[in-house]
């Protein structure tokens, strides 16, 4: 599969995806959205991607969408651009694979949606998140969706109000980022963290996530009715019950089967 604006590969247990378009501020064309979208298609039924790793070419992650789209277009367009998009960054959370997302330079309004929507997310010490649209008349409405689920109504408010520029560190303490890299070692933490959560099980990773995620937003009693039958559900695999014989017998995780 040949793309224009990512590339993707595959690395050991990782698989890849690199935002592209640096001369553009890798900003999210129709296009770069629609392959993005492919390639997650393609990561979802590949066996060997335990985890995927979400970066960018260039000195900054991602700028938003490309506002010369954005401009002299009838609203069915605008509204198809959304929806695509929308698609795509759901595609990230019902992805069987845990996504590590690495970001250097600014995630600025639909690139910070990107970073917010990763699982987990490795920051260069540089980097700056926002959702400065309402400076410009444009209010960030879609990235508001997994930020405000990320660090909460009252600072995702402040951010989407005011369109100030967040610093790594205070998104670290903020709950958008899990870790701050030095930037040279941006790249190579990230992979750290993504090879420490491909030691599990494929299939524990899958019915966790889902799990997670489904459950997170809901009411405590529906969430323990969701998690208690998943985790029933998970004991009747294999990978479970052959992992906790080898705890049990002081023995070596075993190789996952995958079922």
């Amino acid at each position: 599969m040949h793309f224009e604006e990512i590339e993707y590969y595959l690395e050991g247990p990782l698989a890849f995806i690199t935002l592209n378009r640096p001369e553009k501020v890798n900003s999210l064309s129709e296009k770069m959205i629609a392959e993005l979208s492919l390639a997650l298609d393609r990561i979802a039924s590949e066996q060997q991607a335990k985890v995927v790793v979400l970066n960018a070419a260039g000195n900054h992650f991602c700028a938003g969408h490309l506002l010369d789209e954005m401009i002299d277009k009838d609203p069915v367009d605008y509204q198809r651009i959304f929806a695509n998009c929308t698609k795509m960054m759901e595609k990230l959370r019902k992805l069987p694979q845990p996504v590590v997302g690495l970001v250097q330079g600014v995630a600025t309004a639909a690139g910070c949606q990107l970073a917010a929507a990763c699982d987990l997310v490795v920051a260069s010490k540089t980097a700056r998140f926002g959702t400065p649209g309402v400076k410009i008349g444009l209010f960030c409405s879609t990235p508001a969706v997994p930020l405000v689920r990320a660090i909460g109504p009252k600072r995702a408010l402040e951010m989407l109000l005011t369109g100030r520029m967040v610093s790594a560190g205070e998104a670290q303490n903020w709950g958008l980022v899990n870790k701050v890299a030095e930037p040279s070692e941006l790249v190579q933490e990230g992979k750290n963290l993504a090879l420490s959560v491909a030691k599990a099980s494929p299939l524990t990773l899958a019915m966790g996530k889902s799990a997670f995620y489904s459950q997170v937003d809901r009411p405590e009693n529906q969430a323990y009715d969701l998690a208690q039958r998943a985790i029933a559900l998970n004991l009747t695999m294999e990978d479970a019950q052959e992992g906790i014989k080898a705890f049990l017998n002081k023995k070596e995780p075993p190789e996952w089967k995958g079922r």
